[in-house]
């Protein structure tokens, strides 16, 4: 499905800028990164005729940061929002420095609300109006579906990404927008260098314009996807007990609003 136009958080490297590339032609692209030259490049790269591309320079870890880029895409007529910018820092809570904590939490998890809370009215309003569903995805992360110690911190807002979207998805499936929790795995991008995490990578190690591309294929299909071939097979089973549990709940939730309303 073509949207007229999409943000992309975290559009410079990795899965977020996968996402910049693989969208199509038709649909303009506001996308923020922290680097200026590199929002630059992109934005050459991808500005074609017929095309809008915007690129707002923010801190997404900032109150500041996160109010430039709600007015721009305001502006912009947002109709696909991907909730893509995140980071991690390896190492123990208690040896982590109280600010690198912090930024997980205001990147991972305060960003993704502020964004999707200010541009949905105008995303609901668009798709009543248009009789077209807009989309979004939100990016979670196979460490969000338990504890990891010296990853505690990150794998708690990934966690908190993914119940968000499920929620969200059951919210909204009938007003006109679709989401999408991405739980990639290991994927070949620079996550673990800046994490300061020293791994040996897996052979399976996926690559993120893989990632982008299946998860915009499951957009309006799925309400999770798992882009790693090894968390995706050991996780079958609990993700189809997951869905029945959610579609469960979700409908009693539904009453309880409508009794309250």
């Amino acid at each position: 499905m073509a949207y007229s136009c999409a943000l992309v958080t975290g559009a410079t490297s990795g899965i977020g800028r996968s996402f910049a590339e693989q969208l199509p032609g038709e649909t303009n692209l506001l996308l923020t990164g922290r680097v200026e030259e590199r929002l630059a490049e992109l934005e050459r790269e991808l500005a074609c005729e017929g095309r809008r591309v915007e690129t707002v320079v923010a801190d997404l870890a900032t109150t500041a940061g996160r109010e430039r880029l709600v007015v721009a895409a305001k502006a912009a007529g947002v109709d696909l929002l991907i909730n893509n910018a995140g980071l991690g820092f390896f190492g123990a809570v208690a040896e982590n420095s109280p600010e690198q904590e912090i930024e997980m939490v205001e990147v991972n998890v305060v960003a993704p609300v502020v964004l999707t809370r200010a541009l949905l009215p105008s995303m609901l309003e668009r798709a009543a109006k248009s009789g077209r569903r807009a989309g979004i995805i939100v990016v979670s992360s196979v460490a969000g579906f338990q504890a990891l110690p010296f990853l505690g911190t990150y794998a708690a807002t990934k966690s908190f990404d993914l119940l968000f979207a499920e929620a969200l998805s059951a919210e909204l499936k009938t007003k006109g927008v679709d989401v999408l929790a991405l739980c990639p795995g290991t994927t070949r991008t620079d996550f673990f260098n800046r994490a300061g995490l020293r791994i040996s990578f897996s052979p399976y190690m996926v690559d993120p314009d893989v990632v982008a591309r299946r998860t915009l294929e499951a957009l309006g299909k799925r309400t999770i996807v798992v882009t790693d071939p090894i968390q995706r097979i050991v996780r079958a089973p609990t993700l189809a007990v997951r869905a029945i549990k959610n579609a469960v709940i979700a409908k009693l939730m539904q009453r309880l609003a409508d009794r309250n309303a």
